[in-house]
């Protein structure tokens, strides 16, 4: 009990002091927050010794002593990295060799990192270069993701390769340009569900860059360029990707939440054409809102072939029509001569109109003359061939019957010119041969008609108005 007691009393004694405890005291006014100055960073100071490393360097390297090299660079590397611009083009070609020699596991990746590393320095000591800009370099690191990780870090690869080419544009390096494409194509063989729409984008817009350089006049790679655009092409082409019904999935939606976007559906007319998807509802969707909002070739052509699809023949002429006269504007000869092709295909096959069928043959055929390619002028001659032989020029008497068979020593003429001029239509052309010769004028029809067939030569009448051998 005395111990209780006690213990009360010492309670009782201290609760003056918590209280006085609790009172509130007078906030004492507070400070102002110093705000520490920004200090730029100073680049580091280029020494003498740097600018004699940076001789020596360059020495070793034109003698291609990499390894002396190395010890030169990587001194002004650490201590003066904006010394000169030679320390990464040339330390590019320096890490590719080591890299290659090197057999430690540990080394390589040393090596690896180190060219990574390299680029984002050149960026900032040297991203301003009016020839060599940010957006080149950015490129470099795209290509050094590729040349040191392979497959391991192939999404960070692309993503630098398309920032490279976004902002470099038609400039960009072809090496660039071909890179992109083939990781992208790589991602998307990863996963087509995730990386269709990505593949299709990054293959449009290096096909087109490449295309462009393959154009250019001044490009003195140009042929070059227009063999990697082939390349590229034949990546896209055996993805997968160029499927029309995955393309299909992909835009539809696209094309009708932009149906007033001119951009947007330009570029995926062009794109479906490019891919041989014009028989796409989404392609003819695509062309027709473009074609109200500002006709084009493209747009033009694609009407045209969604008006043939429908069955109306008449309407696909008079858009290809329009294809022709906006190509021509654009001297885009090539296209010319295919839509000049495709009317005479419909004037044969669907409108039974020969003489109109022969007229835009023969402008296809003139149109890839002046452009001095044989390809393509074949198919013109096979078709001005089929209207002959479809052709009846005289009444279905004795003589007349006799008569008409004529037509086939003049289709057979042109069926032989397009082989001839043509060789990726011979096979087709020596079947019409051999079909259409069976119907020529026999000995004994030609015996009963001797003023008519007299000479070796016969003049075919009619609107086709040529001369042929009689045979």
């Amino acid at each position: 009990m005395k111990f209780k007691s006690i213990l009360v009393i010492a309670l009782a004694a201290s609760l003056p002091v918590l209280a006085c405890a609790k009172k509130p005291k007078k906030v004492a006014e507070e400070a102002p927050v110093q705000v520490p100055a920004v200090v730029e960073e100073q680049e580091p100071a280029i020494t003498d010794e740097c600018q004699v490393e940076v001789n020596l360097f360059t020495d070793d390297i034109r003698a291609k002593l990499y390894e002396s090299a190395y010890e030169h660079w990587y001194k002004v590397y650490s201590e003066c990295p904006n010394a000169n611009k030679v320390l990464y083009s040339q330390g590019t070609k320096m890490i590719n060799s080591l890299y290659d020699k090197a057999t430690d596991p540990a080394e390589k990746e040393r090596l690896a990192n180190l060219a990574l590393e390299m680029q984002d320095k050149r960026m900032r000591y040297f991203g301003d270069d009016p020839k060599y800009p940010k957006a080149y370099i950015m490129g470099e690191k795209g290509l050094a993701y590729v040349t040191f990780f392979g497959d391991a870090r192939i999404a960070e690869a692309r993503e630098c390769l398309r920032q490279s080419v976004d902002a470099m544009g038609q400039k960009s390096k072809m090496e660039v340009l071909e890179t992109l494409a083939e990781v992208s194509r790589k991602l998307y063989k990863q996963d087509p569900e995730k990386n269709a729409e990505q593949f299709i984008s990054d293959y449009e817009l290096v096909s087109n860059y490449l295309t462009a350089q393959a154009n250019d006049e001044n490009n003195k790679n140009a042929s070059y360029a227009a063999q990697k655009r082939d390349y590229v092409d034949e990546l896209f082409a055996s993805s997968g990707a160029a499927d029309c019904a995955k393309m299909d999935e992909i835009y539809a939606s696209v094309v009708q939440s932009n149906l007033q976007n001119l951009d947007v559906l330009q570029k995926l007319a062009k794109l479906y054409k490019r891919i041989h998807c014009t028989e796409s509802d989404v392609y003819f969707a695509a062309c027709e809102a473009a074609h109200k909002l500002h006709p084009t070739q493209e747009s033009a052509a694609g009407c045209a072939s969604m008006a043939a699809k429908k069955g109306d023949y008449d309407q696909a002429v008079a858009y290809y029509d329009q294809a022709i006269n906006y190509a021509l504007g654009e001297e885009a000869f090539e296209d010319v001569a295919d839509y000049q092709y495709n009317v005479a295909f419909y004037y044969y096959n669907n409108l039974k109109k020969y003489q109109e069928a022969r007229k835009y043959a023969l402008a296809s055929i003139a149109t890839l003359q002046g452009l001095n390619m044989n390809k393509g002028q074949g198919r013109c001659y096979i078709i001005i061939g089929m209207c002959y032989a479809s052709t009846q020029l005289y009444p279905q008497d004795a003589k007349g019957r006799i008569l008409n068979k004529t037509v086939y020593w003049a289709a057979v003429d042109k069926f032989v010119k397009a082989k001839q001029i043509d060789p990726s239509v011979e096979a087709q052309a020596s079947e019409f041969i051999s079909s259409y010769s069976k119907y020529y004028p026999t000995k004994e029809e030609r015996f009963d008609l001797p003023n008519e067939f007299s000479g070796s030569t016969y003049y075919v009448g009619g609107w086709i108005g040529e001369s042929t051998s009689i045979r």
